[in-house]
């Protein structure tokens, strides 16, 4: 049987001296929420009195500078479907036709996803076909950005849909191979679409026992990084459970040369492959796929990026141990870091079994352990090793992490470095970090509507205070759309230059 592979102890308690913090604590003026749903406002006041919150190399201020790449019409649209993003009143309506009889009806279904198809699909997904995300990258590429390619199925229960999904995934990557280099930065894949639902919970429960037992045995194990902590929620597992049943272990088996298959192929094209992350309940099972494969895989460069959600307690403990322990062994691992986004569901589930919330009591405390991992990553990159993506809507913690990166000297273009928004999303905080000479990719999910509303519905119920942190896009949208106006308006009259300087389609003037 194949060992674990675990850090020694005496690393986390030295913990905090390896970390450089980008700032003691979040500041309490934070310029942009969180992609969680807390109660706690935004303040835009700093960047609409022309005042950043804090020093760094990013400009919000010229509105015109930020959105010269964008065409007038788009930033119509774009400010349009946010206003609807934002308002609950319209998500909850929205949500409850979708999980209605309603869609049972084909006259009636087809009606409703026409209309999710020209709002809210269009707006954050890059198309239905690959030739339609093609067409996405390609003009967020003329804007200096960059793409993560998202075939956007999630979770599957049985074997065949499983192997569907992973063609679907395989495709991606020749897709992504296929464009022009520097308009991809990766593909990014969910475990649960390539292994059953159940097979995660069960296998998650077994790692978690072994943590609570060493000598615990589970014949299945590969070698790995660790998972777990002190601090990492325990509590879905308080029976002994049975080891995997011959069927399980079968199942296991074909989830695992899923993956590799898939691994092989981003590994044979230089494609960085993101694992997202899920609910604690099955993401130890997703860590052990991620870190398993990053073992055999992760040869030079990092090619297999793991998730880390900065929300959860446990969150920079296992960042620090995973990475110094995969640096020990001569492993590039890379780690996409994020917020996340099931703090309601991780609160219930805990609170029903009597248990405290695994998700941090406070934003704040959310705000620096996602700094805090920024910095200890940034740290990292800086000297040569792994990789990182930052994935974040929160303007503070993007103007720590880019002054982050110019004060430890990351050069401008490095491929271990990114950012990355949803798309359709912090469209300021994107056009703000290309303009410092980040590299920047919006997360770009496609496939059919029907098969991306499960991904819709999940960005509406589970990122609310994400949605209705939009405000600043729509702020500086509105002030660039009256700024075009008075333009035209202007060149009408004959008052400054001739309208033909107003560039309808192509951008700000």
């Amino acid at each position: 049987m194949a060992t674990r592979v675990l850090s020694s102890p005496k690393l986390l308690k030295n913990l905090r001296s390896f970390i450089k913090p980008l700032n003691s604590a979040a500041s309490s003026s934070v310029a942009a929420v969180s992609p969680l749903n807390f109660d706690e406002k935004p303040d835009h006041s700093a960047v609409e009195k022309g005042h950043p919150t804090t020093t760094a190399p990013l400009d919000f201020d010229d509105h015109q500078k930020l959105f010269a790449s964008v065409s007038t019409l788009k930033l119509l649209r774009s400010s349009a479907n946010l206003g609807l993003a934002s308002n609950e009143t319209f998500v909850d309506f929205g949500m409850w036709v979708m999980n209605s009889r309603l869609v049972e009806t084909p006259l009636l279904r087809d009606a409703i996803l026409k209309t999710v198809k020209h709002t809210f699909f269009e707006h954050f997904c890059a198309g239905e076909t690959p030739a339609e995300a093609a067409e996405c990258l390609r003009e967020i590429q003329e804007a200096g950005l960059r793409g993560m390619i998202v075939y956007a199925v999630e979770h599957t229960s049985d074997n065949a849909g499983c192997d569907r999904n992973l063609e679907g995934f395989l495709q991606s990557v020749e897709f992504a191979k296929s464009l022009t280099p520097s308009s991809v930065s990766s593909v990014v894949a969910k475990i649960t679409a390539i292994c059953p639902l159940g097979l995660l919970r069960r296998m998650s429960d077994l790692l978690r026992w072994q943590y609570k037992d060493p000598s615990f045995s589970l014949p299945w194990k590969l070698n790995t990084l660790p998972i777990f902590t002190d601090s990492s929620a325990l509590y879905h597992t308080l029976l002994k459970p049975h080891p995997l049943t011959p069927q399980e272990e079968s199942d296991l088996h074909l989830a695992h040369q899923r993956l590799l298959h898939l691994c092989q192929k981003c590994a044979h094209y230089d494609v960085p492959l993101i694992i997202d992350a899920e609910d604690t309940s099955i993401q130890p099972a997703i860590d052990y796929f991620t870190y398993s494969s990053a073992i055999m895989y992760n040869q030079h460069d990092p090619i297999i990026y793991g998730t880390i959600q900065a929300y959860l307690k446990d969150a920079r403990e296992r960042l620090f141990n995973a990475a110094k322990t995969a640096q020990s062994l001569g492993i590039p691992m890379g780690f996409k870091l994020v917020r996340g986004a099931y703090m309601s569901s991780e609160t219930k589930l805990a609170s029903s079994l009597g248990f405290d919330s695994p998700v941090h009591n406070g934003i704040q405390h959310t705000h620096a352990c996602f700094n805090d991992c920024a910095s200890f990553m940034l740290d990292k990159v800086a000297d040569g090793y792994g990789g990182l993506v930052l994935a974040t809507h929160n303007l503070e913690s993007g103007q720590l992490a880019a002054s982050k990166a110019r004060d430890v000297g990351i050069k401008k273009g490095n491929r271990k470095l990114e950012f990355a928004q949803l798309y359709g999303m912090s469209e300021a905080l994107s056009y703000g970090l290309r303009n410092a000479g980040f590299q920047v990719s919006k997360y770009l999910p496609y496939g059919p509507v029907d098969m991306v509303m499960p991904y819709l519905l999940r960005r509406a119920e589970e990122n609310r205070g994400l949605l209705s942190s939009s405000s600043l896009d729509r702020l500086l949208m509105g002030k660039e759309l009256k700024r075009r106006l008075k333009r035209l308006q202007f060149a009408k009259s004959g008052m400054t230059a001739p309208a033909s300087g107003m560039k309808i389609e192509t951008g700000a003037p």
